[in-house]
């Protein structure tokens, strides 16, 4: 397949993780019920530098979703989001991790309620969240881990049209999402004005695009228009367990490898069923560019 005619699809999360060490607090993978008020916490981690979780209550047997969140590395902080529904219009509030071990402190002074949150292991079965600052009255309470998951053929989150075989195939999680790795070209450090060097070295890209496509690597990718950071275009890589393996993978790249395109990579967080709409991609187009 043509790369020039790959559809540019690109629903991007706002989670977008740079690389390096894992600081997430993966103890808190799993199903938690809090015993002050009965409600729950289900966190998922989705890779090392990333974890999704929501904050629920059983009413009449369904479930009801009070809160999103999210835990995610950039490239000098790990971040707490927090997006309450029906609130800031929307917007999760983010605290910095500011301490990690079996305590995880998340700290942002200018919001007005709270001003920190704390994550405590007391045990794989126990955590004390502590919630504090602010003209409000501080409070905790004990999270206990659950044996069980959500219950699946709930109506209220159960999806009738779910293909189990589909999902297994294209590697989806619970959610139907799965991790790719971003990567952001741009304009390389290399400045030569060698009219022949460039052109076989972009024909070269075009060619080893097809060829990642060919080994279902890249499933997404396309030119972007104009812009003050001299970014060029992107790519999805998919099936690339790291960094490490992106990196070796982008040096068969012969404009990447001789410095006319650098690049930048990031953690992304997608629909697995991005890649099922490349067979469609090869009938649609009229003209070969």
């Amino acid at each position: 397949m043509n790369m020039k005619k790959l559809l540019t699809i690109l629903f991007l999360l706002p989670v977008c993780i740079a690389a390096g060490q894992s600081d997430i607090p993966r103890f808190l993978d799993g199903t938690w019920k809090t015993e002050i008020d009965g409600n729950y916490e289900q966190w998922n981690v989705l890779n090392d530098n990333a974890m999704k979780g929501f904050s629920y209550k059983m009413q009449n047997s369904k479930i009801i979703v009070s809160e999103f969140l999210d835990i995610y590395k950039t490239a000098n902080d790990v971040i707490y989001s927090a997006t309450v529904l029906n609130q800031n219009q929307g917007r999760g509030i983010e605290f910095k991790l500011t301490k990690s071990d079996s305590v995880y402190i998340f700290e942002n002074p200018n919001h007005d309620f709270p001003k920190k949150i704390v994550y405590r292991k007391l045990s794989e079965s126990d955590i004390l969240v502590q919630v504090s600052g602010g003209i409000q009255k501080s409070y905790e309470y004990l999270m206990k881990k659950q044996h069980t998951s959500l219950n699946l053929t709930d109506s209220a989150i159960a999806n009738p049209n779910y293909d189990v075989e589909l999902a297994g195939k294209l590697g989806a999680d619970d959610y139907g999402m799965k991790s790719y790795i971003l990567v952001i070209l741009k304009t390389g450090t290399n400045q030569t004005t060698d009219k022949a060097f460039i052109s076989e070295s972009f024909r070269g890209h075009m060619n080893n695009i097809n060829r990642l496509v060919e080994q279902k690597k890249l499933i997404v990718a396309g030119p972007l228009g104009k812009n003050a950071n001299n970014y060029r275009g992107i790519f999805i890589l998919n099936n690339v367990a790291d960094f490490d393996e992106a990196n070796e993978l982008l040096q068969t790249d012969p404009a990447i490898n001789s410095g006319l395109l650098d690049v930048e990579l990031y953690n992304w967080y997608g629909s697995a069923a991005l890649p099922e709409y490349l067979p469609f991609s090869d009938k649609v187009w009229k003209i070969n560019p």
